[in-house]
């Protein structure tokens, strides 16, 4: 069957991206392109103690930019933080903002921009095309292999009043330059590597089913697929080895421009509530989730999801879609038990008594607008269940 998506009208949008080892050094070089005087570098305390931060420091200085940092953030990044990091950021003067860490000091740096530029707070932006103003300067040196925010229109800010982590989508927050360097891999811890590479395979199965996926974004996100599924449990093996290291790097970056363009569905709906309420890893949410969702989701782009398990290397020749869809399930548990990742949501503290809260927040989700199938809370409450 002809797909029509290749004469559909899309529209693309990508930062400047540099990529290779070495790539974090080039900060000082791009910041004075900007013409930014005095930088804000907005990173986390494991990124400074990493040392990985330094290497920026010591760029700037060659440079002769003054910076000041914001390390203030935790995982799941909160709109206080933001907010005091936009603060600091007029306190101090600056004129653009560097951001080194993974998905947390990002959307973080994304936030603060955007509220320097249009004088709101974070949770007005909540939804698409909300920022009328763009942000300053903003350079990205992702420090894993998994949020891809780096590369994408998206920053995801937790919302600790209402318990829920709210999508922020706007060409706005499209970074400047992406200076992704894969040394930055080599500090990563087991679960860290685990779990933000499986947030990018989420972020590639996503982009490729969504309901408004394009004949570009497809091809980044078969190529993060395949790259993930041969490398990732060899990294597991050899975490030092900085050449499988680099395949989930460049695998992340893929994953990012297909999901950017692509957008998401509901297993980035079910995780952001999720991650908000529990303020759980959000790669571990996706993870756990992925299975329940794809089982539900199948009847709705069946073919797709069958080249997703030929893009795995499964067996998907059975007759049958119901078949077809048990192969993908099995080789996708297969390819979870192969890297050590084997945990369900009740494992990490989720129970029945959660559900319909969870459900009430994931219902409203932006990402859930671009699912393949139509869901209901009804759906909702029987996929987190049945991931339970």
């Amino acid at each position: 069957m002809p797909d029509s998506s290749v004469f559909e009208l899309r529209k693309f949008v990508a930062p400047e991206i540099v990529y290779g080892e070495g790539a974090r050094l080039l900060a000082g070089q791009y910041a004075s392109i900007f013409q930014a005087e005095t930088i804000l570098v907005v990173t986390d305390p494991g990124v400074i103690q990493s040392g990985i931060a330094d290497d920026v420091f010591q760029s700037l200085d060659e440079y002769g930019i003054a910076y000041h940092v914001f390390s203030d953030i935790q995982p799941n990044p909160r709109a206080e933080s933001v907010m005091e990091g936009t603060r600091i950021y007029r306190e101090k003067h600056c004129t653009g903002i560097i951001a080194v860490g993974g998905g947390s000091p990002i959307d973080c740096a994304k936030g603060i921009g955007i509220v320097s530029s249009n004088n709101k707070h974070i949770l007005e932006f909540e939804g698409v095309d909300k920022v009328e103003i763009p942000a300053p300067p903003l350079i990205c040196i992702p420090t894993t292999s998994g949020s891809s925010a780096d590369v994408s229109q998206f920053a995801i800010i937790s919302d600790t009043r209402r318990q829920v982590k709210i999508a922020i989508i706007s060409k706005t927050l499209v970074p400047d330059v992406a200076l992704i360097d894969p040394v930055t891999l080599l500090t990563l811890t087991h679960d860290l590597t685990q779990h933000t590479v499986l947030d990018a395979l989420t972020h590639a199965i996503e982009a490729f089913v969504s309901n408004a996926h394009s004949s570009i974004s497809d091809i980044h996100a078969l190529e993060a697929i395949r790259l993930i599924c041969s490398y990732l449990p060899l990294v597991m093996q050899e975490p030092k080895n900085l050449e499988y290291r680099a395949y989930t790097m460049l695998a992340s970056m893929h994953a990012g421009l297909a999901f950017s363009n692509a957008s998401l569905g509901a297993v980035h709906a079910m995780a952001h509530s999720l991650g908000g309420f529990l303020d759980l890893p959000h790669g571990m949410c996706n993870a756990l989730l992925l299975p329940s969702v794809i089982k539900f989701n199948y009847s709705g782009a069946s073919e797709r999801y069958d080249t997703i398990g030929k893009q795995f290397g499964f067996d998907m020749s059975a007759s049958m879609s119901e078949g077809r869809m048990d192969a993908l399930l099995s080789g996708l548990s297969e390819f979870y038990t192969k890297i050590g990742f084997n945990s369900s949501l009740s494992d990490i503290g989720v129970t029945r008594d959660h559900v319909d809260d969870l459900t009430e927040k994931a219902i409203m989700d932006v990402c859930m607008v671009t699912n393949p199938r139509g869901i209901t809370k009804k759906d909702l409450i029987s996929i987190y269940e049945s991931a339970l």
